[in-house]
């Protein structure tokens, strides 16, 4: 292909390299003249491993050249990629400046293309920025129709310092975010030689991803920080505590517990939570990440709370409240505590969940639901049916495969609230709501 790369910064002169090296025509886009002009003499204007001689090649072979004439750049390239700096703003914001001045550029370069050119935002940016700025931006400025006269994409880039190349040319991913399939195809077939999966999604989901990714590198960072403070503290060896961790891949490290959904609960994650940050403070150690996680539990609590009430039925029907599926255990149950909060504030229960019968309970949990929730037990149905007979608003309180064919048996006036994600989201008539989608 031919492409312009619009910022000749770190991503950029990567990409520029990267794809040149590849056999692409690249032009590298950028108002400084020197960085154009170390380009053009076969110089990397950043520092970064591999790139400097991958730089010099692709000159020499004519396949890459530079820049500040940003019409030229469009006019004689068929897909450009944006990856200008978005700094942080004073007050966190992020600063969309560059990207804002791009796309004008690039818009009415535009303007007087007679083909189809497709611009690919590769700069980290907010969810929205494409639907909300990118778009409308270059829509103005060239008179034209995104999805339409022009293609549009975000393409988050995952690259790390040091390793950018290898990053490049053997990504853990290659995400694509598209306004239509149309310019999916085009940047799609750009990719098609690497090894990795490829996954076509909507703009704003793969706007999104960048910072989940991150987000998640720095918390594991935090984490493994504040393990290894309180290790050190209890002279315990946390690299080969951390290195035992690791070789765990079906739970730890692994999908396992990364779907969004309700508050956990249950006679281990709380009670060890608490055991363990109780001895962080005897060792006067500091662990805001550690300490945080069971406040943050109480507040998904919150909020299935205040979206069940959001409802506005007085009429509740529970399907699940022990704390998983499977299982009769209701120790620290969340859903014991939505019940308990709902019947406190006068709120017409039933509630069904084949794991818990009292008739067939021993030991702690018998004792739990007698002397503690004995209030609860009362308002136990046997059946599925009698919940939902009962309830205007069905609440599905863990995924029991029984629950999955709820939504089918709801009458016209019942609506489901659902923490589980039982089913793919709907909301026909606003009869389905998820806790986190």
């Amino acid at each position: 292909m031919r492409i312009s790369i619009f910022g000749l910064g770190y991503v950029g002169t990567v990409s520029c390299g990267c794809l040149a090296q590849a056999g692409h025509e690249v032009f590298g886009v950028d108002p400084v003249q020197a960085k154009a002009q170390l380009i053009n003499a076969g110089q990397s204007p950043v520092i970064e491993a591999n790139i400097g001689e991958i730089i010099s090649q692709a000159v020499k072979a004519g396949r890459l050249r530079a820049t500040q004439d940003q019409h030229q750049a469009i006019h004689e390239t068929e897909l450009s990629f944006v990856c200008v700096g978005t700094p942080s703003q004073i007050n966190g914001n992020l600063d969309v400046t560059y990207v804002r001045r791009v796309c004008e550029q690039i818009g009415q370069a535009l303007k007087d293309k007679p083909t189809r050119h497709t611009i690919v935002v590769r700069s980290t940016i907010l969810p929205g920025t494409m639907h909300g700025l990118v778009i409308p931006v270059l829509e103005e400025f060239s008179g034209k129709k995104a999805g339409l006269d022009f293609g549009v994409c975000n393409n988050p880039e995952f690259l790390r310092e040091g390793s950018a190349v290898m990053d490049f040319n053997f990504p853990p991913k290659i995400v694509i975010g598209e306004l239509d399939k149309a310019s999916g195809d085009t940047l799609a077939a750009l990719y098609a030689d690497l090894d990795a999966p490829l996954i076509r999604t909507n703009l704003r989901t793969s706007e999104m991803v960048k910072y989940i990714d991150n987000t998640w590198h720095a918390l594991k960072i935090g984490f493994a920080n504040e393990i290894g403070n309180l290790c050190k503290s209890l002279s315990i060896d946390s690299h080969q505590a951390m290195e035992i961790f690791c070789q765990d891949k079906k739970l730890n490290i692994s999908p396992a517990y990364l779907s969004p959904g309700f508050a956990f609960g249950g006679s281990c994650l709380p009670k060890d939570i608490r055991a363990l940050t109780y001895k962080a403070k005897l060792h006067d150690l500091q662990l805001p990440i550690l300490c945080s996680i069971l406040p943050s539990n109480e507040l998904q609590v919150l909020k299935g709370l205040e979206l069940i009430m959001g409802k506005g039925n007085k009429r509740i029907g529970v399907l699940g409240f022990s704390f998983k599926a499977g299982t009769d255990d209701l120790r620290e149950s969340p859903m014991i505590e939505i019940i308990e909060r709902l019947i406190g504030k006068g709120y017409d229960l039933r509630i069904y969940d084949k794991n818990v019968h009292v008739a067939s309970l021993v030991g702690a949990n018998r004792d739990f639901i007698l002397n503690h929730i004995p209030h609860i037990s009362k308002l136990m149905v046997e059946d599925i049916g009698a919940v939902i007979d009962h309830g205007q608003t069905i609440v599905i309180g863990n995924n029991d495969p029984d629950f999955h064919s709820v939504l089918q048996r709801l009458r016209h006036h019942q609506c489901v609230v659902d923490f589980v994600r039982v089913t793919n989201p709907r909301s026909e008539n606003g009869q389905y709501d998820g806790i986190c989608w």
